[in-house]
């Protein structure tokens, strides 16, 4: 018997019956998919979300709009370290600032613990004998020996407690709150935070400063200091499986506040995605090359250069843009600076043509670093410009208006004048004119 071929999927992963509904499945998940193109002709039906209706900006409010923003930096815990532009227009780490000198620099980017953690300090401890190490004991030790910074942990410890529903928080004596301390600067969960809440000049409260918004250089920062803090969170805890990196845009996509960020999370499981997608793999060695074969067969890459691609995805709850880097598998902070620079760039692009005012969940997966699967890093841009309701949650078929085909053609015509613009990097290539290497994964 002769062996299936090693670039088909099979059974083909898309159906277009005879009505024009497609029905897509998604190899890595298993998500079951109907894109029903008449659904987007229904009344009210919008490929974009509508927000609050804007108002014009006051001048306070470019620096002052949130917890997030530069004139607001004691809503948020101490930093763990910050991005600044040098003279040399080259972007720095600095670690450790003490309180007092918060203000002394630009922060373009910002790594800080969440205040309100999903796996929190207190899940490591309690669960797993977690301790701050001794660099971060001194670290806090450091930060409350000068009045501002005892200050600002009193100041963040009572916010989180408030919020929790705490009250009589004048009553508690200062070291009974101290206590909460450790988790601000031992936690498992960070934010990545953008120095803008809006974009330069904007003169109303819906010209937000979104990933696209920011230049080919801010993003490519952006990207690396985020692989940074992912390697980074690893070394938490002996108990940790993995870490999860994603951004939320927006509040319809889940964002507490429209100010652009990213989120990292420490957890001590893979997660059900994580581990049905290493089963797949395991079984199926060639998965990943048969997608990519299969998205450039039937015509669905956007946009790529010598490091990167984007493509339509398909099998996804929301419309979908994939990007996956090329060549041989690694961790994200083993590829190359060049590596991840290309990798920014087909990214940024994508988020510069999908545009500010659409709510998008931005999802990074990566193989554990203990786990011995090939799995290959890859982002995943998902607009969020649909409602999940009772057909999908009682049949688990999920239902949307846009196919493969109209969302990379739509965005191919976004990308151009992005390109005519000068806003995306010029050595991106777009639509047709980019063409798959032929061993696109360095296999």
């Amino acid at each position: 018997m002769k062996d299936k071929n090693p670039l088909l999927l099979n059974p083909d992963p898309m159906d277009r019956m005879a009505d024009g509904t497609i029905k897509q499945r998604n190899p890595l998940t298993g998500t079951q998919v109907w894109t029903v193109t008449s659904r987007g002709k229904r009344p009210h039906s919008h490929r974009r979300v509508l927000l609050d209706r804007p108002r014009l900006l006051l001048p306070s409010e470019f620096t002052n709009a949130c917890a997030f923003c530069a004139d607001r930096y004691f809503d948020t815990p101490p930093e763990k370290s910050r991005l600044v532009k040098g003279l040399d227009s080259k972007f720095h780490i600095i670690e450790g600032l003490p309180a007092s000198s918060m203000h002394d620099m630009v922060a373009e980017f910002r790594r800080i613990p969440n205040l309100f953690e999903i796996v929190s300090y207190d899940y490591w401890h309690e669960n797993h004998n977690h301790y701050p190490t001794e660099a971060q004991n001194r670290r806090m030790a450091d930060y409350l020996a000068s009045a501002a910074g005892y200050d600002h942990v009193l100041h963040v410890v009572k916010m989180r407690l408030e919020a929790s529903g705490e009250d009589h928080l004048e009553t508690i004596p200062d070291d009974a709150l101290l206590q909460y301390a450790n988790g601000l600067f031992a936690g498992g969960h960070d934010v990545i935070v953008a120095r803008r809440h809006y974009v330069d000049g904007a003169t109303r409260t819906d010209q937000n400063a979104s990933a696209g918004t920011l230049s080919v250089a801010e993003h490519r920062a952006y990207i690396g200091y985020t692989i940074a803090a992912l390697k980074d969170l690893y070394n938490l805890n002996p108990a940790v499986k993995y870490v999860t990196a994603f951004q939320n845009w927006l509040k319809p996509a889940g964002a507490s506040f429209d100010h652009l960020h990213k989120q990292l999370v420490a957890v001590d499981e893979y997660g059900v995605q994580i581990e049905a997608e290493a089963a797949r793999v395991a079984e199926n060695p060639a998965i990943y090359r048969q997608i990519l074969h299969y998205v450039a067969h039937r015509q669905m890459m956007i946009l790529g250069n010598d490091y990167a691609v984007g493509f339509a995805d398909f099998g996804h709850r929301y419309q979908t843009i994939a990007v996956w880097p090329l060549g041989p598998a690694l961790l994200p902070w083993e590829y190359t600076r060049e590596q991840v620079d290309g990798i920014s760039d087909v990214l940024h692009a994508l988020h510069c043509a999908v545009g500010p005012a659409v709510p998008t969940n931005e999802e990074w997966y990566h193989r554990p670093v203990d786990l011995d699967v090939p799995m290959r890093f890859r982002i995943l841009l998902k607009q969020r410009t649909s409602t999940l309701a009772g057909f999908e949650g009682s049949t688990r078929i999920y239902l949307n208006s846009v196919d493969p085909w109209t969302l990379r053609d739509e965005m191919v015509e976004l990308l151009e004048k992005k390109r005519d613009q000068g806003l995306i990097a010029p050595s991106l290539r777009l639509g047709n004119d980019y063409r798959l290497p032929k061993n696109p994964l360095g296999e």
